[in-house]
């Protein structure tokens, strides 16, 4: 039984990027953000790295899935085993496949045995039941942003943009008092922000992606290429709405005949033009956009979103957070909220019909699952 009041949970991320697993921990209730704590990050090996590669796109059942969920479940409870203090762990898988008007969406590791592992609480599968109930199964992180609109003290509406292998943004008003109020938020999908730079790097330059914008910084952008991206019918879709890794797997092939750093250019010119797609739908423009992701630190992509966007354009950084762990964070706070039967999805956010929870709880002090 898990004590009443905050609890110290531990959150674990392993984004659509590939790189690594980041751990953070949160003193939360669920509502408020009372403390953050310390934090940790486990790179991936390129040997482990291939493994989840070939598992991209798999559903349940397969070799290659089967490979992936050994993986992470091992380079999490390496990670895990360090948060001795954690009341409760907030596990979030690798998502190998998501279709979530098809097959569903799969992430990759079994809570279960992470519990029994590190001897605590886990709340893991956030995404099924969210599915199960009409939702796109992400973003999920919106929950979370609202509280830090709480915390960081904005009074007008702002953005919170992610920046992984996918793009996704999550608009506030933080006048309202609850994220499940209606207005509060409004969250989806831009599009794709780094995997395609990632698995061009990994093509052409054996190196796991563009450090610091270089090699794009060299190149000229594609506008063919650039307006035929950015003319797709997603952007004229509603939010909220998802994509799946390689849903723009097609990229690839469009820049194939250019030189690398032209196709890099050119494919951190879609990201920043997936950005500016999406912010066409929301209610009112933000008072500021805050990057969090490993886009905050490519600068060429940076000052391509701030070019085509009509707000201030930041790094979480400036405004006191840690961009690196807010993904972490963020599934700390909502392990708490599935702890505490509160919803972790929203209409406004995945598309389901009504404010919903998620996550399985699986306590191995406990001889079943709740």
């Amino acid at each position: 039984m898990l004590k009443r009041g905050p609890l110290r949970a531990a959150g674990a991320m392993s984004g659509t990027s590939l790189d690594g697993v980041d751990a953070a921990m949160l003193l939360t209730d669920g509502h408020r953000i009372m403390e953050f704590g310390e934090t940790a990050y486990r790179a991936y090996t390129e040997a482990e790295r291939a493994v989840l590669r070939a598992g991209l796109g798999h559903w349940p059942g397969t070799p290659e899935t089967e490979a992936a969920a050994e993986v992470v479940e091992m380079v999490h409870a390496e990670v895990l085993a360090g948060f001795a203090t954690a009341d409760l762990v907030g596990f979030h898988g690798q998502t190998l496949a998501h279709d979530p008007r098809g097959q569903g969406t799969h992430q990759a590791g079994c809570g279960r045995l992470l519990a029994e592992a590190l001897g605590v609480p886990v709340v893991w599968d956030f995404r099924s039941n969210d599915v199960r109930m009409g939702g796109e199964g992400a973003p999920l992180a919106p929950a979370y942003h609202f509280a830090l609109a709480k915390w960081i003290g904005v009074r007008a509406p702002v953005a919170f943009l992610n920046l992984g292998g996918v793009g996704n943004l999550t608009w506030i008003d933080p006048r309202h008092d609850r994220p499940e109020d209606p207005g509060a938020l409004l969250a989806f999908d831009t599009g794709p922000a780094n995997a395609p730079i990632n698995d061009l790097m990994q093509a052409r330059c054996g190196l796991g992606y563009d450090a610091d914008g270089a090699l794009a910084g060299q190149g000229t952008v594609n506008e063919p290429v650039l307006q035929r991206f950015a003319g797709h019918r997603w952007f004229t879709r509603m939010p909220p709405k998802s994509l799946d890794r390689d849903a723009f797997a097609d990229l690839q092939g469009q820049v194939a005949d250019l030189s690398d750093a032209d196709a890099c250019a050119t494919l951190t010119a879609v990201a920043a033009a997936a950005v500016a797609r999406g912010a066409e739908h929301i209610p009112t423009p933000p008072e500021r956009i805050l990057v969090t992701g490993g886009g905050r630190r490519n600068p060429v992509m940076m000052q391509m979103i701030a070019a085509m966007c009509d707000c201030p354009v930041a790094p979480v950084e400036d405004a006191g957070l840690d961009g690196d762990m807010l993904e972490a964070q963020a599934f700390a706070f909502l392990a708490v909220r599935v702890a505490r039967g509160l919803p972790t999805s929203f209409p406004a956010t995945t598309g389901v019909r009504a404010a919903i929870g998620g996550g399985q709880l699986s306590d191995p002090r406990r001889a079943q699952t709740a």
